[in-house]
């Protein structure tokens, strides 16, 4: 996840807030629940961004959207975000708070890509080669099918990435053949 610096800086903000009152957890939900909502609703980020929408209105559509939903913590923090204009970075705040909560607790969280779902063997088996990669750490596996691979798996954790695709094979063939001077056609 691309966090800026800025929204990480409220997202830690916001942990230290939450620690202070014993709910890390928690607004880890209420979190969680922001960023969902907030990239599955185009018209929610629309609204957010807008500088034609004044603040109260905002607010009050953020208070019908989560209210009852979130703590009082979240709502709270929300608030101060939009009466600082700062609304817009909510989703990425939500996102970086997600990142703060990982690291701040040995969190390892690895994206697996492959063609099929992974079966409980191969899950398995990616679970035990980033724990032996990155001892200590507590592993979350987060499975994508994408049929773009064609086979074999892509697992990123952090900046790292580990491609053992098909379709990236055959990516490395097709540059290889390219390069060959006595077979340029193919």
């Amino acid at each position: 996840m691309n966090v800026s610096p800025v929204a990480y800086r409220y997202a830690t903000s916001l942990m230290q807030m939450a620690k202070e009152h014993g709910e890390v957890g928690s607004v880890r939900e209420d979190m969680r629940l922001v960023a969902a909502s907030a990239a599955g609703s185009l018209d929610l980020r629309l609204l957010l961004k807008s500088p034609v929408i004044k603040a109260d209105k905002k607010q009050d559509v953020l208070g019908r959207l989560f209210g009852g939903q979130i703590g009082r913590i979240t709502e709270r923090f929300i608030n101060i975000l939009v009466r600082k204009g700062r609304e817009g970075l909510l989703q990425e705040i939500a996102e970086g708070y997600e990142d703060v909560y990982c690291r701040a607790n040995n969190i390892l969280v690895a994206e697996v890509r492959s063609a099929m779902p992974l079966s409980d063997e191969a899950r398995g088996r990616v679970e035990k080669l980033v724990a032996e990669r990155y001892p200590g750490m507590a592993i979350t596996l987060n499975a994508v099918v994408d049929p773009a691979l064609i086979g074999g798996v892509v697992i990123r954790v952090g900046d790292e990435q580990v491609d053992a695709s098909v379709s990236r094979r055959l990516s490395d063939l097709r540059r290889k053949f390219s390069e060959n001077p006595y077979i340029p056609e193919i």
